[in-house]
């Protein structure tokens, strides 16, 4: 980053962490009116300040669902979820069974994030102008290419914060840490017990700082690394992930694959040295191709990524041209605002960014480094404020945690979820060898009693803690079809 950048960096950091040390008062607890919306849920809304640094300023509201315990005598209380990915109520009622076995023992509690909401919910926000496409500055590498994709995350920008009014000013994990405890309050339980999935990992981590002493048994699966205020080395966790995912997409195809015995990463290299490819009556180019395969490596996509491999080797890559990310949502919602407020507040210009990249293409020379514009193709051109850039985690007096890892997981490095684990105190990891959202991914296909599922209820329900170094298999991984 720049010279200025470190010193802002520097300055929001010390401003911030004397913040989470001296948190605003205590919420007050409000009842929450529950009534029946459906799908066996229970829906109502939680009141809470635009900025709790202002408690007694501007309010907004945020959606809550209540799936019921299935014997109410017998409940062990509220599980508070979060599952990631901007909403969280409209996916579990298109999927209710990534959390129903939970209710077994708990009310699960399902919360959405400021600007999101529930189908139809006055809560729910959209942005007129959708944010700029994933893969805008990989498939643009140029100055002009920057300028463009500023300028659409810019009016994308501006047309959330025309949608939401004043309510814009919350927008950051930091608030919805607060919502939580106010949450928690609500449902009058002592302690707060949480299953944060994918962005939910990014609540949890600041509700652990902020509520040391209110956190209850907490689950985060899926670990969006929010403590490390350098963005180079937050880029540098992904770059390497995507780099060693390569790998296990090799060793897996080498058990049996589209691609035969070819080894997947020399038929990468010819290819990419071949590019463009020819795709019917249109090519591939070198920047789609890179932007194809970081596609593919998500592994549900491994056969279709080895196929399209295959077919590209015999001289057509149309399939290539084919794996690509999904359009911008149109109209957008504010949550890609949120990450950008928390984790990228301060984006480096264009020629400060090419020096990173440089950096990165070093320590990860095949596929990783383009992680650097993946990231940072959501933010670039965005607004700073509200901002809270990441820092390292004091949860001193912490409970606890549970921190599920996956060895493919390239959404949520497993590199940022480990640092993230070594700076709670007493937290036990369980590694896994599948990728991201695996507990509910788990839940969601019916597994059963899976290592990762067993070790999720027994420390939920008991306090069960696995050993150390406790190890499942890639359940997943296995039922991943190779033809």
């Amino acid at each position: 980053m720049r010279i200025s950048s470190r010193v802002l960096s520097a300055l929001l950091l010390a401003v911030v962490v004397a913040g989470a040390l001296q948190a605003p008062a205590g919420a007050a607890r409000q009842s929450l009116e529950w009534v029946e919306c459906g799908d066996g849920m229970q829906c109502a809304k939680l009141t809470v300040p635009i900025d709790w640094k202002r408690p007694d300023g501007p309010k907004t509201r945020v959606d809550l669902a209540r799936l019921p315990a299935r014997e109410p005598g017998r409940k062990l209380g509220s599980l508070v979820v979060n599952t990631g990915g901007g909403a969280t109520i409209q996916p579990v009622r298109g999927t209710p069974a990534v959390v129903s076995e939970l209710t077994t023992w708990f009310d699960v509690v399902l919360i959405d994030p400021r600007g999101m909401g529930d189908r139809g919910s006055s809560t729910a926000v959209e942005c007129d102008r959708p944010q700029a496409g994933i893969g805008g500055l990989i498939l643009n590498p140029t100055a002009a290419g920057w300028r463009a994709q500023a300028k659409a995350n810019a009016a994308y920008d501006a047309s959330c914060r025309a949608a939401m009014g004043a309510a814009y000013a919350g927008l950051t994990s930091w608030q919805v840490a607060h919502d939580l405890e106010a949450l928690r309050v609500a449902l009058g339980e002592p302690r707060l017990r949480y299953f944060g999935n994918s962005y939910g990992t990014v609540y949890g981590q600041a509700y652990l700082e902020l509520f040391p002493a209110k956190a209850g048994r907490m689950v985060l699966d899926g670990v969006a690394d929010h403590t490390r205020p350098s963005l180079e080395r937050w880029l540098l966790d992904h770059a390497r992930t995507e780099e060693a995912q390569l790998r296990r997409f090799r060793d897996w195809c080498a058990a049996g694959c589209a691609l035969g015995d070819d080894d997947a990463i020399e038929v990468f290299d010819e290819l990419l040295a071949r590019t463009p490819l020819p795709a019917g009556e249109q090519t591939v180019s070198r920047q789609q191709f890179l932007l194809a395969v970081k596609e593919g490596l998500a592994p549900p996509a491994w056969p279709r990524l080895a196929a399209a491999l295959r077919k590209a080797a015999d001289g057509d890559a149309s399939d290539l041209a084919r794996l690509k990310p999904l359009p911008p949502e149109s109209p957008g919602h504010p949550h890609g605002a949120m990450l950008c407020h928390d984790f990228m507040p301060d984006v480096p210009g264009y020629r400060e960014f090419r020096a990173m990249e440089s950096r990165l293409r070093q320590a990860a020379p095949r596929i990783g480094w383009i992680h650097g514009r993946y990231q940072l193709a959501r933010c670039v051109g965005m607004g700073g404020e509200p901002a809270n850039p990441p820092r390292p985690l004091r949860a001193k007096g912490a409970p606890p945690v549970l921190i599920a890892i996956g060895d493919t997981d390239d959404n949520t490095p497993n590199l940022g979820a480990e640092h993230v684990a070594a700076q709670i105190p007493g937290a036990r990891v369980v590694r896994h060898g599948d990728g991201h959202a695996a507990y509910l991914l788990h839940s969601a296909a019916g597994m059963g009693d899976t290592c990762l599922r067993r070790h999720v209820h027994d420390y939920l329900t008991a306090g069960t803690l696995p050993a150390p170094g406790a190890r499942c298999p890639g359940d997943l991984l296995a039922r991943i079809p190779r033809g």
